[in-house]
């Protein structure tokens, strides 16, 4: 069975704007999720490519997704794979591992694109949405019908089957510890180390 490695991976965020996002069924879990994914790529130098779908219209990316320094692949289509340079900013050889909204339109048709492009493609189902739950149900099993495998945000944390459940760094000391939940990242708590060092803790998201 295929696992996602971070050595190999990219995160992928389609459109989490600021115009777009209040609209978007159970937004803030999407955007929790989403932050989860994010933080464990930079922790672990996983590479990360933001998108912006007319950025005029629809407002920037959330603030709370950014800290300074991502790539934003700005575009006027709905498929990013379409817009001038998207594809050469995605490393290669590399799964893509996408976030984002709305599901049944700029996620779907990017990730559609993806495909044609002869990338290996994973949807985290519930760091997506759509203003409607249906739509983003329909767009999955689309999804899942043309090749793309369906995980989600705790999937990916824990890299189901790898045997070692959550690693987690500290300071500046890597740990790989078994633990038996983890809370989000933004809950500054991991269960191997305690309240007390959990300020200083952040979940891995791919696979070591």
């Amino acid at each position: 069975m295929r696992t996602i490695d971070r050595d190999r991976s990219i995160l992928l965020l389609v459109d989490f704007q600021t115009r777009l996002m209040p609209s978007i069924e159970d937004g803030p879990a999407v955007v929790r999720n989403a932050r989860r994914l994010l933080d464990g790529a930079k922790l672990f130098g996983v590479p990360v490519l933001f998108t912006e779908q007319n950025a005029k219209g629809l407002g920037g990316t959330l603030l709370e997704l950014l800290s300074g320094s991502e790539k934003i692949a700005h575009k006027m289509t709905f498929d990013a794979c379409r817009a001038p340079g998207f594809l050469a900013m995605l490393p290669p050889g590399h799964d893509i591992v996408v976030s984002g909204s709305e599901t049944h339109v700029c996620v779907l048709q990017t990730v559609l694109g993806l495909v044609e492009a002869g990338r290996h493609v994973f949807i985290v189902r519930d760091a997506v949405g759509s203003r409607r739950s249906e739509s983003k149900e329909t767009a999955i099993r689309r999804m899942e019908r043309n090749g793309v495998e369906v995980v989600t945000t705790e999937m990916v944390i824990f890299v189901a089957g790898d045997g070692r459940g959550c690693a987690a760094r500290c300071g500046d000391k890597s740990h790989s510890v078994t633990v038996s939940c983890l809370t989000s990242v933004h809950g500054n708590l991991c269960a191997a180390y305690g309240p007390r060092s959990a300020s200083r803790c952040a979940a891995i998201v791919f696979k070591s």
